[in-house]
């Protein structure tokens, strides 16, 4: 894979000694708005990259770059990831995939029109100790409950009650606690247990945009209840109930970082098994064989995963009367 980087914010600078490790991904390309252009070169002699943009048409444009990660605010994900497939490219595009599910059908006609992978960087499905909790599920019996709960006191939420709105808090630019840390928890209950029959987002809303709330997903014959906060916090965790066991994730949805299963008569197993500490190592190993196989199968796959996830996303926006782009 010869990728090319599409920002230089707070996710390329965690990803970039991170993907160091994957020697079979060549870092060709990276770019920078002329404002952060400074920093884009920091970076690329920190990190060896080949070359640095400021005009995203030359980055497409240069055929050392055959697959485009979009590490860029929420709001342009659609429409860098629609210019990048229009000029042939593959495309790793951040979480959440769009704002709305309309753009990703969009994006995955064109895609596949093309045989061109897309595909979602979400970290948590790629994950060792999340494929484990997948396999386990049915030792649980019949599922009743699951509760997911990621808060996280945002420094920024301090500046947006000041006025200082940055895009974490910006609805134009798709922030809030439901697309920034919610979104790892519908990940987390849609790959389990697929597309809800009901949506409703309960949001503290400020200011137009959610800062925390309650997202209610509901099955036929299990109660999901996600919590996703940015303006106060929580031991963070989550538990899955069945009639035969609980399995409890320690930590975030996002890292899955390890799990206890808990048998009705109290003995419990303890699970660790991510293979890296970086929880972004796993998704990349995976997408750069998608990208070297041409594994389309997988490809439509997960576009279907986030197709859901995105009619999910939808419903909780327009349950709780949220404007987002």
């Amino acid at each position: 894979m010869r990728l090319g980087i599409l920002g230089t914010g707070k996710i390329v600078q965690e990803f970039l000694p991170m993907v160091k490790t994957i020697p079979s991904i060549e870092l060709a390309g990276l770019l920078s708005t002329p404002r952060s252009v400074e920093r884009a070169h920091d970076l690329q002699q920190q990190y060896q990259i080949a070359t640095v943009y400021t005009d995203y048409a030359t980055l497409l444009a240069d055929a050392a770059i055959d697959t485009v990660y979009v590490a860029l605010p929420n709001s342009l994900h659609y429409q860098y990831a629609k210019q990048a497939l229009l000029a042939g490219k593959k495309v790793i595009c951040e979480k959440p995939f769009t704002l709305v599910a309309e753009q990703l059908a969009e994006l995955k006609d064109l895609a596949l029109s093309r045989d061109l992978v897309l595909i979602e960087a979400i970290t948590n499905q790629y994950l060792e100790n999340y494929q484990a909790i997948r396999r386990d599920l049915p030792d649980l019996g019949k599922l009743k409950i699951i509760e997911c709960n990621y808060s996280q006191y945002s420094s920024r939420y301090d500046q947006f009650k000041a006025g200082t709105v940055l895009p974490a808090f910006d609805p134009k630019l798709g922030g809030g606690a439901l697309m920034d840390l919610n979104i790892y928890n519908i990940h987390f209950v849609v790959g389990l247990l697929g597309a809800p029959t009901h949506v409703q987002y309960l949001a503290n809303v400020e200011r137009n945009i959610d800062t925390s709330g309650i997202l209610v997903l509901t099955y036929p014959d299990v109660k999901v209840v996600c919590i996703g906060a940015k303006d106060c916090t929580s031991p963070v965790r989550s538990t899955i109930q069945g009639t035969d066991g609980s399995i409890v994730l320690n930590g975030p949805t996002n890292t899955v970082e390890s799990f206890t299963k808990v048998a009705h008569d109290g003995t419990a197993t303890d699970y660790a098994g991510n293979q890296a500490a970086h929880r972004m190592h796993a998704e990349f190993v995976a997408f750069e064989r998608i990208v070297a196989e041409h594994d389309m199968a997988t490809v439509k796959q997960q576009l279907a995963h986030s197709e859901t996830v995105m009619a999910v996303v939808d419903q909780a926006v327009a349950s709780a009367g949220l404007k987002l782009g």
